[in-house]
């Protein structure tokens, strides 16, 4: 019974033990669970702390705006007065025969280019000719009648001559009858040769006159040109050009093409500012090319009628690659503003005459208002006289969005964007 009992309580105090030993895990997991769950609360606090302050950050980068900008530069810039107007040549004419004749001899068709003085056309005409011939018979016979008159002259004065000394020293010898007759023949020779000499001029002036007009039958250019038009080929007759009816009956029509002219109507605006001698650009579409002409003359006279002035610009062409009748526009300078402090027009706010308000986004990035006195304008800049200065960044384009001290996110475009 004794060792029963002793046996039952070793029994009683092993469960006892195990008992006790689950009962410590049991409180122990019951400990262990809020403090696991404590920590992942804390973590995910942490974690959404964090998350939710890279977010703000983020946000607030998102919500500062771009702004387009351009900076403050220096250049020359005109104001230039464009006008459209077409390519004349500086002289143009029909070339007309002098006399009336047939064309012998052609040296010219459309295009041909020429020099002064080159020959153009050679005229056939015999009765002019033939009048040069007797016009050269007619002289010579002057010639002889001079000659003779000359003759009876030489004799008459020396009998005149000695007579008259005869009666000096022995005034009975000669009567004075005989020595009236001499004085008389002597005075009558005379006029005879005068009369001979009179005729003799007028024989060579016709004869000259005569060989003038023939040379006439040798056409040539007046002037360095091309021959744009023919009127009439080898054979046809040419009357001559001072006729009263001479019609279309020139030889051809010769223009000067190495030197052009434009005539430029100049509104009444930009008259003051017109000078002789200055040089323009002249844009031609046709050729997309850019020549310098010159302002060579101006007519001093307004037209009533359409409140313009008559003003010519002289465009060199020596390789003619310009043709008259083409279109070009005339860049016309009417102010010039040397190394000027210019802005593009679409960042200025316009506030009055002469004034305006430009955005300047300063080192900080922030907006700033400024008064600027605006000057020369041109069709993309405008001159700023005071309130920037060279370098800085002004807004480009819409100014109603932005305000004074706000902080922007500068961004360079072109001046020509429509940003």
């Amino acid at each position: 019974m004794t060792k029963r009992r002793a046996a039952s309580v070793r029994v009683l105090a092993q469960e006892r033990t195990e008992l006790s030993s689950r009962h410590g895990r049991q409180q122990a997991l019951r400990l262990t669970i809020p403090i696991v769950l404590g920590a992942a609360l804390v973590g995910a606090a942490v974690l959404t702390g964090c998350g939710s302050g890279d977010k703000t950050r983020a946000d607030m980068a998102a919500e500062i705006p771009n702004a387009a900008v351009v900076k403050v530069t220096r250049r020359t810039i005109a104001n230039t007065l464009q006008i459209a107007s077409e390519f004349q040549p500086f002289q143009e004419i029909d070339v007309y025969a002098k006399v009336s004749g047939y064309i012998q001899k052609l040296y010219i068709d459309w295009g041909t280019r020429v020099r002064q003085g080159q020959l153009l056309a050679v005229l056939e005409i015999p009765e002019l000719e033939q009048q040069i011939q007797q016009d050269a018979a007619t002289v010579e016979h002057a010639r002889e009648d001079l000659n003779r008159a000359q003759s009876a002259y030489s004799v008459a004065h020396i009998t005149y001559q000695r007579l008259a000394q005869v009666q000096k020293t022995q005034p009975d010898l000669v009567a004075q009858q005989d020595i009236d007759v001499a004085q008389g023949k002597d005075l009558e020779s005379a006029a005879a040769v005068s009369a001979a000499k009179e005729a003799l001029l007028s024989a060579q002036a016709t004869l000259d006159k005569d060989k003038t007009l023939f040379s006439y039958a040798r056409m040539t250019a007046p002037f360095n040109g091309v021959v744009t038009e023919m009127y009439a080929y080898t054979g046809a007759l040419l009357p001559a050009g001072t006729s009263s009816n001479i019609g279309n009956s020139a030889l051809c029509h010769l223009a000067q093409n190495d030197l052009l002219r434009l005539v430029i109507p100049v509104p009444e605006r930009a008259v003051p500012e017109v000078r002789v001698g200055e040089p323009v650009s002249v844009d031609v579409s046709s050729l997309q090319r850019m020549f310098i002409g010159k302002v060579i003359r101006i007519s001093d006279h307004i037209d009533l009628t359409t409140r313009t002035m008559h003003t010519e610009v002289q465009v060199p062409n020596p390789n003619y690659e310009i043709v008259p009748g083409m279109y070009a526009t005339v860049d016309l300078p009417l102010h010039t503003a040397l190394n000027a402090l210019v802005v593009p027009v679409q960042a200025v706010e316009r506030a009055g005459a002469g004034e305006g308000r430009v955005l300047v986004v300063n080192s900080d990035s922030k907006i700033e208002k400024r008064n600027v006195t605006l000057g020369l304008e041109t069709a993309d800049v405008v001159e700023v006289l005071s309130g920037v200065r060279e370098g800085e960044l002004v807004v480009f384009g819409e100014q109603a969005q932005y305000g004074a001290g706000q902080v922007v996110k500068p961004t360079f475009v072109s001046a020509g964007s429509s940003e």
